[in-house]
């Protein structure tokens, strides 16, 4: 209702202080250019993907930095996540980042970076482990979508991590996805140092195979490639730490 009164322009006083007739003129024209103003505001805040959307992957990486730091500090805007948004998407999106996380229940990347929907294209899979279906996934979202970003998030105390260091140092057997999936990781945990405790250990192999994952998405992927050396698209890891909330860009 302010940007009536303002449109308005007018005190209460003043406005009786006039001619009953100019005084009515002048109140009805306001008003209607004020309704117009707030029908314009109103169909631009329902335009499909209204607002400025970050378009480097350096404003991009910005975005989200702000976005986990809200998080971190308990100072959620929780944005974009209403019925308007959500109508404003049905017929297209374009997020500004892809996020390949976990798949832990604990690391859900548009709450962690206080993100709504639209706002990242989303692909998860344990230990950040790459299959055809995860690189299509974000080859989709590079070449289609046009995200300037892909984040590789890997998290603290990761358990596909775990299990790979469980494969490789203490022979520990494996079945089925499970040990796919710490097969897939078991090239990150021979390349990493032993040293410090054990969960300083565990801390570095996830550390890097967040970076392992970004350099084979790069190896494996034509299309991502080309992104990268020719339209300014970027491939980054970090890593979220679960007792503080905040991503480490890596």
């Amino acid at each position: 209702m302010s940007n009536s009164n303002s449109g308005l322009g007018l005190s209460r006083r003043g406005l009786f202080g006039l001619g009953g007739g100019v005084a009515a003129a002048l109140a009805v024209g306001a008003v209607a250019a004020s309704a117009t103003t707030n029908t314009t505001e109103a169909t631009t805040s329902r335009r499909p993907h209204a607002g400025r959307r970050p378009r480097t992957a350096e404003e991009a990486w910005a975005t989200l930095r702000a976005g986990n730091e809200r998080f971190a500090r308990g100072a959620l805007r929780h944005p974009h996540q209403n019925v308007e948004r959500r109508e404003d998407l049905a017929d297209g999106q374009s997020p500004f980042a892809t996020v390949l996380s976990c798949a832990d229940s604990r690391v859900p990347p548009e709450i962690v970076f206080d993100q709504g929907l639209g706002d990242l294209f989303t692909v998860r899979s344990a230990g950040e482990v790459l299959d055809d279906a995860v690189i299509g996934s974000i080859e989709y979202a590079v070449e289609h979508l046009h995200t300037p970003l892909v984040l590789v998030l890997g998290h603290s105390r990761c358990g596909a991590v775990q299990a790979a260091v469980d494969l490789v140092h203490h022979g520990a057997e494996l079945h089925d996805g499970i040990s796919y999936l710490a097969h897939s990781i078991e090239a990150a945990v021979l390349r990493t140092p032993r040293s410090g405790s054990d969960a300083e250990y565990l801390r570095h192999c996830v550390e890097e195979q967040a970076r392992s994952a970004a350099r084979t998405l790069q190896e494996r992927s034509a299309i991502v490639r080309h992104l990268v050396a020719d339209s300014g698209v970027r491939v980054v890891s970090g890593v979220y730490d679960l007792d503080s909330g905040r991503v480490e860009r890596l």
